[in-house]
């Protein structure tokens, strides 16, 4: 699949601080391209667009402009009927929280039947042969397909849940936070299922979490979102101490370590309100090293010195250098933090 300029606008509906008639910014000018077999991780805080690029991938949200292509077609200029095929057949998804994400009355043999029954997959003996096939595949017994969610433990639901997304064989499997809502016991489980999945089916994986190590983990590819846009695209292997831009840098630096542990680097102020960004970067509010320029203009995307071209880039005036470490980066914002009190 590949964004292309998306932009997503969502209106306000009034209540809190935010104003009725003013639009939540949701997604500003994204750009992604997923290939085949490829998993690409996405991180951020709460409200940077996460969820929102999630629901353009798999059509559950139109882009306000811009342009979505599935297998090179775009796509919402398909028909409805064949938009629901494409993406019902192409692409699954699996949720959040498997207890709301699945249909409480229902059995788990009707659960994962439904798509087969959808989209006319084979005979009824045929369908219900893959509702076995299905279970076996996420590590579930045929006697699981008796019972409803509610019997089931969490992470029992979240691998009913996988299931039903991989019910018609798609290509891209896209997962928002799939184990935040499990027991720390059981995520490890379920990540390691993911794994197991992706390599014995050749699936390409879309990856959120705010949990950036397992992302890390996870992906082939990271991409990392500040108020809508996408700021840097980094290989996973590097984006850890090698990311350019001083938003990923700060994300990182605030997972815990135990063989280097380092403060995180401190970031002034909240996360910017998303009906009233601020003008260019909309990080220079908290970043340490904004200055006069970063207020005018929005970065364009710049390729990383001595990579190749689209392999790591980022959208900064005054990037992180390529050999900076973690602990320099905490002393220079520490220090502009305190110049500027």
């Amino acid at each position: 699949m590949e964004l292309s300029d998306v932009h997503l606008d969502y209106p306000v509906r009034g209540g809190g601080p935010l104003r009725r008639g003013e639009r939540v910014r949701a997604l500003v000018g994204a750009d992604l391209t997923i290939a085949p077999g490829e998993t690409v991780g996405v991180v951020g805080e709460s409200g940077c667009g996460k969820s929102t690029l999630a629901r353009v991938l798999v059509g559950i949200a139109r882009p306000t402009s811009g342009t979505v292509s599935h297998r090179g077609r775009e796509l919402w200029a398909m028909a409805p009927a064949e938009r629901r095929a494409a993406i019902g057949a192409g692409v699954g998804m699996v949720f959040q929280d498997p207890a709301t994400a699945l249909n409480r009355r229902l059995t788990v043999h009707r659960l994962l039947r439904d798509p087969l029954d959808v989209h006319r997959r084979g005979t009824p003996a045929e369908r219900d042969a893959r509702v076995r096939e299905l279970l076996g595949l996420v590590g579930l017994s045929p006697h699981a397909a008796d019972a409803l969610p509610g019997q089931l433990s969490g992470g029992q639901r979240q691998r009913v849940a996988i299931a039903r997304a991989l019910a018609l064989e798609p290509a891209l499997l896209v997962a928002d936070e799939p184990t935040s809502a499990l027991d720390v016991s059981v995520r490890a489980q379920i990540l390691n299922l993911l794994l197991d999945l992706r390599a014995r089916l050749g699936l390409a994986m879309v990856f959120v979490s705010h949990d950036i190590q397992t992302v890390r983990r996870m992906s082939d590819r990271v991409i990392t979102m500040y108020l809508g846009r996408v700021v840097e695209e980094s290989p996973a292997a590097r984006v850890t101490g090698h990311a350019r831009h001083p938003y990923t840098r700060a994300l990182f630096s605030a997972t815990p370590g135990l063989l280097d542990p380092i403060e995180p680097i401190p970031l002034t102020g909240a996360l910017p309100s998303a009906t009233r960004p601020p003008s260019g970067c909309p990080f220079r509010t908290r970043c340490w090293k904004a200055d006069q320029r970063c207020a005018e203009s929005m970065p364009d995307f710049r390729d990383a010195d001595g990579e190749t071209p689209g392999g790591h880039r980022f959208r900064c005036h005054h990037p992180v250098a390529a050999e900076e470490t973690t602990h320099q980066l905490v002393a220079q914002a520490t220090e502009a933090k305190e110049r500027s009190a």
